[in-house]
């Protein structure tokens, strides 16, 4: 009966793992896409290491390392492998949950950082018009939520992009977007807290959910006297 129940953790690890794993080469191979094919840093210069391609780029690494470490620990029966996995599911348990405690404490000052960063960027892409990247940042973020500019068409002066055009865009007089990006952004993070709120909680359970799995099965190797099966 121990070894039945043993061999369907050990088999449901290793399934879990595995399409962990796939997920985590979709993230990154969809983080690369997104790096290649949309540069986003020109929106927020300083913050540009922060941008959501690179985010994707590091969670893929991330998830396909750990999901690796617990799929090979699994199947193979190694305490070490499942040791690690178990102690990197938690430091990143720790992370999450201290970004967070962050992320609330310091709500006002990062908004302040990122409308200070968007104004720096929206001047660079004013002043180099040319700079076919730099405005093609803008004009995506611009028609994808409908706005125009930080806090509304007049941030781009007498430089204004099509992108902030209200359809129709036809005729001498153009009617623009009245609201500023900033304001759009705020208001679809907010509605969308809601789900991202649930997401990390999934997140979490499923990680505690693999620390319970790793442990019990290194506490049942343990006791069978596998020692570092490889």
């Amino acid at each position: 009966m121990a070894q039945g129940c043993l061999k369907c953790l050990k088999y449901t690890m290793c399934v879990a793992n595995f399409l962990c794993f796939v997920s985590g080469v979709a993230l990154l191979s969809f983080g690369i896409y997104l790096m290649v094919n949309l540069r986003i840093a020109a929106l927020t210069p300083s913050l540009a290491s922060l941008n959501i391609p690179s985010m994707l780029l590091i969670s893929g690494i991330i998830i396909t390392c750990v999901s690796f470490l617990g799929f090979l620990g699994a199947l193979k029966e190694n305490r070490c492998l499942l040791l690690t996995f178990f102690l990197v599911l938690f430091l990143l348990m720790l992370v999450e949950l201290t970004a967070a405690c962050l992320l609330l404490i310091y709500e006002r000052e990062i908004g302040e950082l990122v409308t200070k960063d968007l104004n720096d960027g929206l001047k660079n892409a004013r002043h180099s018009s040319t700079n076919a990247t730099k405005m093609s940042d803008w004009d995506v973020v611009q028609e994808m939520f409908k706005c125009c500019g930080v806090n509304n068409y007049t941030d781009w002066q007498n430089n204004i992009p099509k992108s902030c055009c209200n359809p129709p865009c036809k005729g001498k007089e153009l009617a623009y977007y009245s609201e500023g990006c900033l304001e759009k952004l705020k208001n679809w993070f907010e509605d969308n807290f809601l789900s991202t709120g649930i997401s990390v909680i999934i997140l979490c359970i499923i990680e505690v959910l693999g620390m319970c799995f790793a442990m019990t099965l290194f506490c049942h190797i343990s006791r069978s006297g596998l020692g570092y099966k490889l």
